[in-house]
């Protein structure tokens, strides 16, 4: 028989849970590893900064072969929109929390976080003319595939040499702290490209939490998403709320 400690959790988790159902159902942002999981995870759980960051790669990768291959205008449209989502959250999180982290603690570290900025600026400008298309436009397909053409170069060099130098410099716990921070930067920042707006602190911090509720509102009444499965909140494993493959 269950403890009487293991069944009064049981009961709090499955509480907790009917309470975030229509947040998660409403909130895109929220079935992707959200911030109040990673809060709740064990030290063991928690993934290194360098495996938070590939993940998210590998979540780009995926929505960007639905939304080409498809031949559903209306999920293609889904999974445009949601590319340009978690692009956006994952580069801004990026400048504020990975390439400060780089300047601190790698050697040369100024110099790739000045040269993954640039590329970032870059990728930025194509995502801003790609989010203002829609499937039934010629430029749609062409349009992402320039992106991800410069974003593919970008996680090359990033996975197989920056990040590395980063791990190679952060013990064990810093390196998941930094994943921590990622992760719940990720919560507050825009889901929209905005080329013109700062890309270092504390001025990008500024612009992005005035800019997030405004795109985040917009997303939540007149943007269409994947449709996606109901999370399972109580589920501590890591890529809770991914989409499947």
């Amino acid at each position: 028989m269950l403890s009487r400690s293991v069944r009064l959790s049981q009961r709090a988790l499955s509480g907790r849970a009917q309470t975030l159902a229509p947040i998660a159902q409403r909130h895109y942002a929220e079935s992707h590893f959200p911030g109040a999981k990673v809060e709740s995870l064990g030290h063991s759980q928690i993934w290194k900064v360098s495996e938070a960051i590939k993940e998210d790669h590998k979540q780009l990768k995926d929505y960007y072969h639905r939304a080409v291959n498809s031949k559903d205008p209306d999920e293609q449209e889904r999974y445009g929109n949601a590319f340009i989502w978690e692009l956006a959250r994952h580069s801004i999180a990026e400048e504020l929390v990975v390439y400060p982290a780089f300047e601190r603690d790698v050697q040369d570290g100024q110099n790739i976080a000045d040269n993954d900025r640039d590329q970032h600026q870059t990728i930025k400008e194509q995502l801003y003319e790609f989010q203002k298309l829609k499937p039934r436009d010629e430029a749609y397909v062409p349009t992402l595939q320039s992106l991800f053409k410069n974003l593919e170069t970008h996680i090359k060099e990033e996975e197989e040499d920056h990040l590395v130098k980063l791990e190679n410099s952060l013990s064990l716990t810093e390196s998941k702290e930094l994943s921590q921070s990622f992760e719940r930067t990720k919560m507050f920042t825009p889901t929209r490209s905005h080329p013109s707006a700062p890309n270092k602190r504390p001025f990008e911090t500024v612009v992005g939490l005035m800019t997030a509720p405004v795109d985040k509102l917009r997303d939540l009444l007149f943007t269409k998403f994947p449709e996606k499965k109901m999370p399972d909140i109580g589920h501590m494993e890591h890529g809770v709320g991914k989409s499947d493959r």
